[in-house]
């Protein structure tokens, strides 16, 4: 018999005043919109102005600005930084150097709750040849600079959990889009409703520590298994499904020989990826 991890019951008090980093992008104009719903009041943040009651503009890379960023909110949605492929010097500097700069900065102010970002590319090179859903607790195996990135950031998350107690849930995105946008994406879509409850959970749940979690919408032909976003809360309502039959005629199947059928990070994997999720 299996035995299901009941979800856990949503903090009594949950933050309410979040800074949204990196709320220019796709997936925070998506939480722009949305998180407001859930009783949020966001802090906007990104290196060009975002439009909202309140919008400031900085560089993850000033230690300065992103402490006063933090200062006087509940909790941080981390979306911050270089969403693709870089050169590592490009990469250092806003992912991870911004990072370390975000988790001091809410360590000093006192913030004890942060959702971090991560990404299915910190574990791209792990095989989808295993035939069982892949859980929340494979370790680290980045495909990119962009994925040792997202690796660097949960082992952050973890140490200042851990010695700190700012707590941490680190979302492993899949593809978040309006709708998939390849075959591929019928495993790994994320819908922008789906992000938002997710993301709601992630801040509500208790007693969290450092919480690793697949990041997709209850897709029918999903590689990832979800428990551990569930035990947080998290109910997707979304299923990639619903564009199979449009997207496999216009495709095709995968070619089992491809990355994109042979690893979680798909293209990301190539010697020079030109992937998008």
């Amino acid at each position: 018999m299996t035995l299901m991890t009941p979800p856990r019951t949503p903090s009594p008090d949950p933050p309410r005043t979040l800074l949204l980093t990196g709320a220019a992008g796709g997936v925070g104009g998506f939480l722009r919109a949305s998180l407001p719903g859930y009783g949020y009041r966001l802090r906007l943040a990104d290196l060009k102005p975002v439009e909202g009651a309140e919008s400031l503009v900085f560089d993850l890379r000033d230690a300065d600005a992103v402490r006063a960023a933090v200062r006087g909110v509940d909790a941080v949605v981390h979306l911050g930084g270089i969403s693709l492929e870089d050169t590592f010097e490009a990469v250092l500097g806003a992912n991870v150097q911004g990072t370390y700069h975000l988790y001091e900065a809410v360590r000093r102010e006192g913030i004890r709750r942060v959702v971090f970002a991560s990404s299915n590319h910190a574990v791209g090179y792990v095989p989808l040849t295993g035939g069982a859903p892949i859980g929340s607790a494979v370790g680290p195996r980045p495909d990119t600079y962009y994925g040792l990135s997202k690796a660097f950031g949960e082992n952050l998350a973890s140490l200042y959990a851990d010695k700190y107690g700012v707590e941490t849930v680190s979302l492993r995105i899949g593809s978040c889009f309006p709708e998939p946008r390849s075959v591929r994406m019928l495993a790994t879509w994320l819908s922008p409703a789906d992000c938002a409850r997710l993301v709601h959970a992630a801040l509500t749940a208790p007693d969290v520590g450092h919480t690793v979690v697949n990041g997709i919408s209850a897709n029918t032909r999903a590689w990832w298994d979800l428990g551990s976003a569930r035990a947080l809360g998290y109910a997707p309502q979304d299923d990639a499904e619903a564009y199979a039959e449009a997207l496999l005629a216009a495709h095709g199947p995968l070619d089992p020989a491809h990355p994109d059928a042979r690893y979680v990070g798909g293209s990301f994997t190539l010697a020079d990826p030109h992937g998008t999720g």
